[in-house]
């Protein structure tokens, strides 16, 4: 069982699936929402969260939402609707240090000012639309 809290610990995330696995997405939404790319884990739909009354949902398009502690402002998760699927901040959990960045998404948003040396499959924000079409 991995786990993991917001800032102020009113919010704890659990989750059997591994958190191994690094994602980076650099779509204008989620800079604008954490001021870079959103570094996270997939979740699938395995998420069991304690502190639900401390929790803020902002529905950020027809196909997800993300939230985040109401007391500490900590960003909790981007939850795509269907298939419900639940992408956390890998920083969240304990010993989370040992991933790999394994994929990026939305790579022609990225702003030219950072880069990463892994290398990872990139796909572009039509690859991502074609995938759900």
């Amino acid at each position: 069982m991995n786990k993991g809290r917001c800032l102020c610990g009113a919010v704890e995330l659990k989750t059997n699936d591994p958190i191994d696995n690094i994602n980076a997405c650099h779509c204008k939404t989620c800079q604008n929402w954490g001021g870079g790319p959103f570094l996270s884990v997939e979740c699938k739909n395995d998420l069991q969260i304690t502190g639900d009354e401390n929790i803020a949902i902002y529905p950020s398009s027809g196909w997800a939402e993300r939230a985040f502690c109401k007391k500490c402002g900590t960003h909790l998760f981007y939850h795509l609707h269907h298939p419900s699927t639940y992408y956390v901040p890998v920083a969240l959990f304990e010993n989370s240090d040992s991933g790999k960045l394994s994929n990026q998404v939305f790579i022609d948003s990225k702003p030219s000012y950072y880069n990463f040396v892994e290398k990872t499959p990139m796909l572009t924000k039509q690859d991502i639309l074609n995938l759900f079409s």
